[in-house]
């Protein structure tokens, strides 16, 4: 059985440590992390058997997930990979990956990393947020392929089968572009939300009397932390940018309609709107379709 190690354990590291270990994915779990309290959280909650310095870490691994902020990653990756023994396997599992597989393109170990996306998580963090099941019949993207070597891909491919997700592939480029889209925009919106809310009504209580069901699930991503996702805004700009221009133009259009009390066209806008729910449906019968004929 092999040995794993985990630099970053928050709420994606620490809940793969979790479902690994009880899938018996490896026999030991190294911790690294530069916060000392995540390290005691860590060895705590039993989601790693011992922690390690970076280099020792690495060293010691078989595999290494790669669990920290993308700005972090991208400034970690090669020195991982200069640490990473022969036969080892490295994987980073941040949201963005442009940036992070562009610095180490034409490193020599870049066959034994795999660049990851498991699209899972929760607007918690920390150690305290891992939880099992986090990445249960999710989707799980490996970008620039023809770049990691078969071996590292079939670890890769068993890592994430014991973590039970589906997974497709995408160059990096067109996978930061369509994150933009259907993740990170979607946390600007609601950070928006948030602050919006809060310059125009001051008094807390009646924010938290008025609110329903829908506000809180708009605005629930607020709740995400600062450090995760500031990083991510700054690596993905360009694609982020391109993202809220084309959501503001649509505001744009709501807010003429409605100014106008144009109710036929705000009727519209919405039943349009209303469209994303035959994609989505779609999308969880496949799934539900696939599930039956893996059971």
């Amino acid at each position: 059985m092999r040995k794993v190690t985990i630099i970053g354990l928050g709420l994606i590291g620490g809940s793969m440590a979790l479902d690994l270990h009880k899938k018996r994915f490896a026999k030991h779990f190294i911790g690294v992390d530069q916060n000392s309290s995540h390290t005691k959280e860590a060895l705590e909650l039993k989601l790693v058997d011992e922690v390690l310095p970076l280099e020792s870490g690495v060293k010691a691994a078989d595999v290494v997930i790669l669990a920290i902020p993308v700005d972090a990653a991208r400034k970690a990756i090669s020195e991982v990979l200069d640490l990473l023994p022969e036969g080892s396997v490295l994987l980073d599992v941040g949201s963005t990956k442009r940036g992070v597989c562009g610095v180490v393109k034409s490193h020599p170990k870049r066959s034994q990393y795999v660049a990851c996306h498991p699209i899972a998580g929760t607007e918690f963090s920390g150690p305290t947020a891992a939880h099992y099941g986090l990445f249960t019949n999710k989707v799980n993207i490996i970008c620039d392929k023809e770049l990691s070597s078969d071996e590292s891909l079939k670890v890769a491919h068993e890592l994430f089968g014991a973590l039970e997700m589906k997974t497709a592939y995408m160059d990096s480029d067109e996978h930061d572009r369509h994150i933009a889209y259907v993740s990170h925009l979607s946390h600007v919106t609601s950070f928006t939300l948030g602050l919006t809310v809060l310059d125009i009504e001051n008094n807390e209580k009646n924010i938290f009397n008025m609110a329903g069901s829908g506000f809180a699930s708009t605005v629930r991503l607020a709740k995400s932390s600062a450090d995760m996702w500031s990083p991510i805004f700054e690596q993905n700009s360009e694609n982020l940018v391109e993202a809220l221009d084309a959501y503001i133009e649509k505001l744009t259009v709501f807010r003429k309609a409605i100014v106008t009390k144009d109710r036929e066209q705000t009727h519209g806008l919405i039943k349009k709107g209303n469209d994303i729910r035959r994609i989505l449906e779609g999308i969880e019968l496949k799934n539900k379709e696939q599930n039956g004929k893996h059971n």
